[in-house]
């Protein structure tokens, strides 16, 4: 329970740096949002009249209160954009970001699945060789690269798949592509790390030598060991996952979260941006601490060790 406890005040710390520490950079930044809204060639008066209707005449700090005061009765503000409650425009956006990760995280799994086991098994082989090379590349080509060239190839060359927008599942597979290429180069390696670790385990020569097929022992026995580190960076990769789909919704014009976090930092719509951001580090710290705990009670060590 004290390690539990522990990890809860830990990710509660993290949650209010990041609050803080982007309430502040996002203030600092040059740019006047009432300018933005209402233009250069607005009369000085007009400005100021706004300044003082958003709130953003007063000193920062108290600025900072009562957002805070706010966020501790649930009330993310008003867009200063669009003046709608901000909660509305997440919840809008919401939904799109989800598929999006979830289909880039299915992506990511069936490719580093396969991967992974092949380069384990012909370890130090041509398929080794040529699995890891994939994998390299998946890491080394960034997103913002990946997308343009599959979009070049498949929807301008081809035709197969619509160029941007959320309209049905062929234009779902581009995006989810684009962003779980590089989570499932890091998770093939790291399956083939995993399972060459406990392919050397005695359980596993002695069912070779019971007569076991290669792939019921692979498949079965081996594997089963493997996934544990495997789903434990599943978990800490996520963050990335988010973080990556903000590069991949501008890319594709995909309208989750992610382009709403670009589209309220060129218009300095400064609670959006601050809503946004705690948002996708809210989901960042939540699933990083979950899967720290199922880890903490898979393995009591780290229990009695106090952490990793």
């Amino acid at each position: 329970m004290s390690f539990i406890l522990a990890r809860l005040f830990s990710a509660l710390l993290v949650v209010f740096g990041v609050l803080c520490l982007v309430f502040f950079l996002i203030h600092w930044v040059p740019g006047d949002p009432v300018e933005v809204m209402l233009g250069e060639s607005a009369r000085a008066a007009d400005r100021e009249a706004l300044r003082q209707a958003l709130g953003l005449d007063r000193p920062l700090g108290v600025q900072f209160l009562h957002y805070l005061d706010g966020l501790l009765h649930l009330d993310l503000g008003t867009s200063l954009h669009s003046q709608r409650p901000i909660g509305e425009i997440l919840l809008e956006r919401l939904p799109a970001t989800a598929e999006l990760s979830v289909a880039a995280l299915l992506v990511a799994v069936a490719i580093a699945f396969p991967l992974g086991v092949l380069s384990a098994v012909h370890k130090d082989s041509v398929w080794d060789h040529l699995a890891m090379g994939v994998s390299l590349g998946g890491v080394a080509v960034p997103n913002f690269l990946l997308g343009p060239l599959l979009i070049l190839f498949f929807s301008l060359w081809l035709g197969w798949f619509p160029v941007s927008g959320r309209d049905g599942l062929a234009s779902l597979v581009l995006p989810a592509l684009t962003l779980g290429t590089a989570l499932a180069a890091i998770l093939s390696r790291m399956l083939r790390a995993s399972l060459l670790e406990v392919l050397g385990e005695d359980y596993i020569r002695t069912a070779r030598a019971k007569g076991l097929a290669p792939r019921v022992v692979i498949w079965k026995h081996a594997l089963r060991n493997a996934l544990l580190p495997v789903i434990t960076l599943l978990g800490l990769q996520l963050g990335a996952l988010l973080a990556g789909a903000v590069i991949t919704e501008v890319v594709f014009a995909w309208p989750g979260v992610g382009q709403l976090v670009i589209e309220a930092i060129q218009r300095r719509d400064y609670p959006l941006v601050q809503a946004s951001v705690l948002l996708i580090s809210l989901i960042y710290v939540v699933v990083n601490t979950l899967t720290d705990v199922a880890y903490a009670l898979a393995d009591p060590r780290l229990r009695v060790g106090g952490g990793r």
